[in-house]
């Protein structure tokens, strides 16, 4: 009897603040509130997991709460039943719970050591849950009246190769298919990001249009605004959502969407030596978001993560 109310016990434990989690959700995507609330907000992103946390540690047992480590690290749970079920469901992909796990974590943690505070002092610990609960439908629409925060960043990346220029420029200009085994993105492929695919540029020369073929049907149209044979070439990168199928990317995160776009780029090459280059590769990417704090370091992790893929097989390329 004891064995099944201790597991009825750990059930309601995670099932009550995964369903509110759930019910969240559901709310903060439906088209009618998207204009006041949505996924991409400080409101959901960091409120949601506090009031996992709070309510997890309310739904759990005072004689467990008394640690630290149980009020800490048992929202974990919950958390990652969240994302189970949200994955299932394909309402959210893995690329986004891969961002947002840290954020949820760490967050579900500080909710759950705020209700054991309370729930140990025996004072407003429903209060307090509650709050933390509804704290993302009260900062949300704070947030839309306030507006997204435009931000723009530089992923800047280099790699030295061994090999004259006139080699080195022929495969910056036209990159020749890539196969998977080549592929040395390791974040991309954790976050099952498109790969880079070819590149092809109609000419060497100001005004040229250049393509960046990636898997899934991600293109990147490139005209190129800077030309010097050898030496430097920028260009700027256009995406254009709408060519992008839908399962290629989750629409929070598809480049030239809503909140995330690349703007252009620059291949320059500095010599260190006779046949010897240092090849550098930078872009800079636009974020729209009231959490560009957070959004950024990702976002720039990413562009880093294809740039280095890019440098280093032109290196192999080159140097072969």
């Amino acid at each position: 009897m004891m064995i099944l109310k201790n597991g009825l016990r750990v059930i309601a434990i995670v099932l009550v603040p995964v369903c509110v989690a759930m019910l969240s959700h559901l709310f903060f995507t439906s088209g009618t509130m998207e204009n006041w609330w949505g996924l991409m907000t400080i409101g959901f992103l960091f409120g949601v997991p506090m009031g996992m946390g709070a309510l997890t540690i309310f739904v759990s047992n005072k004689e467990n709460v008394v640690s630290r480590s149980y009020s800490a690290l048992m929202p974990w749970l919950t958390v990652v039943v969240f994302m189970i079920v949200t994955l299932l469901f394909e309402t959210e992909g893995w690329g986004c719970w891969v961002m947002a796990m840290p954020l949820f974590m760490c967050l579900s943690s500080i909710g759950g050591l705020i209700a054991r505070h309370y729930k140990l002092k025996d004072k407003n610990k429903l209060q307090v849950s509650l709050v933390l609960v509804l704290l993302p439908f009260m900062v949300a629409p704070l947030e839309h009246w306030i507006g997204n925060i435009p931000g723009r960043y530089k992923a800047d990346t280099h790699i030295d190769i061994h090999a004259p220029a006139a080699k080195i420029w022929e495969n910056v200009t036209r990159v020749r298919e890539i196969p998977p085994s080549q592929d040395k993105g390791w974040l991309t492929k954790v976050l099952d990001f498109p790969r880079p695919v070819k590149a092809e540029l109609d000419r060497t020369a100001v005004g040229g249009v250049r393509e960046a073929i990636f898997t899934g049907g991600l293109v990147f149209h490139e005209t190129v605004t800077e030309y010097v044979d050898q030496q430097k070439m920028v260009f700027t990168i256009k995406a254009n959502p709408y060519e992008i199928p839908s399962t290629t990317m989750d629409e929070h995160i598809v480049i030239g969407g809503e909140f995330f776009d690349v703007l252009n780029g620059t291949y320059e090459l500095e010599q260190l030596g006779k046949d010897y280059y240092r090849v550098h590769l930078y872009s800079h990417f636009k974020l729209n978001t009231t959490f560009n704090f957070y959004a950024s370091v990702w976002a720039g992790w990413i562009m880093r993560d294809i740039q280095d893929n890019i440098l280093q097989v032109l290196k192999s390329r080159c140097e072969k």
